[in-house]
């Protein structure tokens, strides 16, 4: 059987940064050193103000957001592409980066490594209702609004002006879940946290040894399905090439997965627990609300966190990472020439307004985001981060049925074969 002369290939350049080409344009030198003076502040500020914490976190995030760009990582494309057409390549990165950051969040769990001596703890949370409900809104709400927790931050980096709202409404739905979590939790079903280190009798070893396993059972799940329905690949992505790859991208997905996993562990052992993203958002919120005279101070999600409410935000390490995964966007996509402002529509902006919602709403409820609570949570042994994948992936199903009517694309099966 001839093989076919021209392969069709998912659009994996238009999310979320809109590129057709490529070939990388020249850098673009004024966003450049407007990026680099603007970081260089903001770091001093840090170190006068918030301290050696806060400034290292500024540099992880950096590292975050010039990773996530350069090899347009993402977690809502990888949902979608699986449960649109079988393509498993990009989760089976998240397998790659969840092995290699469970190797390592082993050993610093266990030990209580720190490189500031105040502990470490990981992010293990109930299996209950409101993880389910929260994980299936967050999945539909992801695919509707154009990216993840992750995504939303590093494509406002890249320009992408839809994502603006998206991030928004992300603040607004965030905070509208933080004034409602305490019927989720405390009024609904919920079981235990469990960890599969502590909680289990396995020990971070045996943990560790059946995290492995469960991330190659997946790997061969996603390989059985390929072969079976015979997806499309993945577009090429504007690149460099040689050394050069390093600054200008694209990265290879395996790369990316590497270093996003140890700059998660490089979080973990800055300020004592992992990289998180949605909890910033029902700050800012939080404090906007009080500003309009609204009592958060007595809602029972700051209920002995009252202190963070009058707080500078650049107190708070999750903003701060927030910053840097943005900015980090930002110089990625300048040194590629990609940055540029996209065209909003109707259709796109109703679109990020509900999925934003969703996602603000659902994460809060589900104790976190695509990072907080599934890189993170499965990172760091907890059995709600593996509940949380499967209801954002049932999520995703759903949200393909309704991404049309917003005029958002699905991924395509190839129409024939040789």
């Amino acid at each position: 059987m001839a093989e076919a002369t021209k392969v069709q290939t998912i659009d994996d350049v238009k999310d979320p940064v809109q590129q057709k080409s490529t070939d990388l344009n020249k850098p673009q030198m004024p966003l450049i050193i407007g990026g680099l003076i603007v970081g260089a502040i903001l770091l001093v500020y840090l170190i006068a103000t918030q301290g050696s914490v806060q400034s290292l976190l500024l540099v992880i995030g950096l590292l975050l957001g010039y990773t996530l760009f350069h090899a347009r990582f993402g977690f809502t494309s990888a949902f979608r592409r699986l449960a649109s057409v079988g393509n498993g390549k990009a989760l089976r990165s998240h397998m790659l980066m969840l092995a290699v950051a469970v190797t390592l969040f082993a050993p610093i769990l266990a030990f209580g490594y720190s490189f500031f001596g105040d502990g470490v703890s990981g992010y293990v949370s109930p299996v209950g209702v409101s993880l389910l409900v929260g994980a299936f809104m967050f999945g539909v709400g992801m695919q509707l609004g154009g990216g993840c927790a992750s995504g939303t931050l590093y494509a406002v980096g890249g320009g992408r002006s839809v994502m603006f709202i998206t991030l928004l409404f992300f603040i607004v739905g965030a905070t509208v879940g933080a004034y409602h979590l305490p019927f989720w939790t405390e009024d609904l079903p919920a079981f235990e946290p469990v960890s599969l280190a502590t909680s289990t009798g396995f020990g971070y070893s045996g943990a560790w040894l059946l995290s492995i396993v469960l991330f190659g059972l997946i790997t061969w799940i996603t390989l059985v399905v390929e072969k079976k329905k015979r997806p499309p690949k993945m577009a090429a992505k504007p690149s460099a090439t040689g050394w050069k790859r390093i600054f200008r991208g694209s990265w290879p997905l395996f790369a990316a997965a590497i270093v996003l996993a140890l700059l998660n562990a490089l979080t973990l052992m800055t300020r004592g627990t992992p990289w998180g993203i949605t909890s910033a958002f029902a700050l800012w919120g939080s404090k906007v609300a009080q500003v309009f005279g609204v009592d958060v101070a007595s809602w029972g999600y700051w209920q002995g966190n009252a202190a963070a409410l009058d707080a500078s935000i650049f107190a708070d390490s999750t903003t701060v990472l927030n910053f840097g995964v943005i900015l980090g966007a930002f110089l990625a996509s300048a040194a590629g020439g990609l940055f540029k402002f996209s065209k909003v529509t109707g259709k796109n902006a109703t679109a990020s307004v509900i999925g934003g919602l969703l996602m603000g709403y659902g994460a809060r409820l589900a104790f976190g985001c695509n990072i907080g609570a599934y890189f993170g949570g499965i990172a760091s042994f907890s059995l709600h981060g593996y509940i949380w994948g499967i209801m954002a992936l049932a999520g995703t199903f759903i949200a393909l049925y309704l991404r049309p009517m917003f005029g958002l694309s699905v991924p395509k099966p190839k129409d024939s074969f040789c």
